[in-house]
């Protein structure tokens, strides 16, 4: 049996007040989600001529914004929200607190882009993406306060660390993180579709609407790309395929953290992982001239291998000590070498298509 299999890496201290949300919102970690800020000068010098028609487009459907009335609390909301069992409680706490800090940190990037370029086709992308994120963040926050463990969000933004990218580093990252926001909450959707008695919180009921924003801010991010094809090529290959194993590996180890939450809604987290890959996989072919062969044997073994790691970490961690600490750096290097060893197995090359497919297909 997979060490995953049995069990995965233990999440942090319960969530029981506000505070503690405060605090694992202020989290950093490996697998945690972070605050960006990025070098703002670059944004000014994207050209999006080459892509006009297309972007055109998107800018007119972020114009209709056809989810301005989605993110509202019908009256059926509050009657479906039941008693979870204490585990399962923990790990969706956990997934909301995650969520509310990734869609948030979006927020604050697009909004600090938007008020230090001059650039204005990116200047009105990033107001419309900063809406979006505001709308998405408010709302997992307000089913938070249904638990009385809302999150003070402008105090998250003054007291979390902040991570400097480059701004290509931060079009990479962007593309990948919505892009595989959109396929987690559409694999989460679909099955809950399927199962309906499996929905065990009202919120997922807006998943299908919700990800369709994920799927056209990525939409945005990869016409950028593809308008500048100086950074799909020669070195910058090599970060397209760091940003995505990082993004994957990120994913994968922290879903194991929620075992609870995967099994109540009758999905694995090893097989989830692997379907949201696809459907990344997938849709990054149109953008990026390389993916990742994430069926390959020894792909999948490295991913266990980190989960693994992750499980002895946080052992290392509770046990404490000079030897709790001489373990953690054990379990470090140990993943290091595993991150080191997935990043040079062999890649998908790929010829770019002529045109973006716009519309989500799954």
């Amino acid at each position: 049996m997979d060490a995953h299999t049995a069990t995965g890496p233990t999440l942090a201290a319960p969530i029981a007040s506000p505070d503690d949300a405060m605090a694992r919102a202020r989290a950093e970690s490996l697998i945690t989600p972070r605050f960006y800020t990025t070098e703002f000068k670059a944004f000014d010098t994207l050209d999006i001529t080459p892509v006009r028609a297309e972007w055109d487009q998107v800018m007119a459907e972020y114009e209709g914004d056809n989810n301005h009335d989605h993110f509202q609390r019908d009256e059926a909301f509050k009657g479906e929200i039941r008693e979870l069992p204490p585990a399962l409680k923990q790990e969706f706490l956990d997934f909301l607190v995650s969520s509310l800090t990734s869609e948030f940190s979006g927020c604050v990037l697009y909004n600090e882009i938007r008020k230090n370029v001059t650039n204005p086709e990116i200047k009105k992308l990033m107001t419309y993406m900063a809406r979006d994120e505001s709308r998405h963040a408010g709302f997992i926050n307000s089913a938070l306060k249904d638990y009385g463990l809302g999150v003070d969000l402008g105090q998250l933004k003054r007291t979390k660390a902040y991570t400097f990218f480059k701004p290509k580093y931060i079009f990479y990252a962007t593309y990948l993180s919505e892009k595989i926001g959109y396929a987690r909450y559409i694999t989460i959707y679909r099955q809950l579709e399927r199962h309906p008695e499996l929905r065990f919180h009202p919120i997922f009921r807006w998943f299908e609407r919700w990800c369709n924003d994920e799927f056209r801010h990525g939409e945005s991010f990869a016409l950028i790309l593809r308008a500048n094809p100086q950074l799909l090529t020669g070195g910058n290959k090599l970060w397209i395929r760091f940003f995505l194993l990082a993004v994957y590996a990120t994913m994968f180890v922290r879903d194991h953290t929620r075992p609870e939450m995967h099994n109540a809604m009758g999905l694995e987290a090893s097989a989830y992982g692997h379907e949201v890959f696809r459907i990344t996989s997938e849709i990054s072919r149109q953008v990026f001239p390389l993916s990742l062969d994430t069926d390959a044997p020894a792909f999948r073994a490295g991913l266990d291998r980190l989960v693994a790691l992750a499980v002895k970490m946080n052992e290392a961690k509770a046990r404490g000590g000079l030897l709790g600490k001489l373990a953690q750096a054990r379990c470090a290097v140990a993943a290091t070498a595993t991150f080191a060893r997935m990043y040079f197995l062999p890649v998908r090359s790929h010829e770019l298509p002529a045109r973006i497919h716009m519309a989500p297909a799954w």
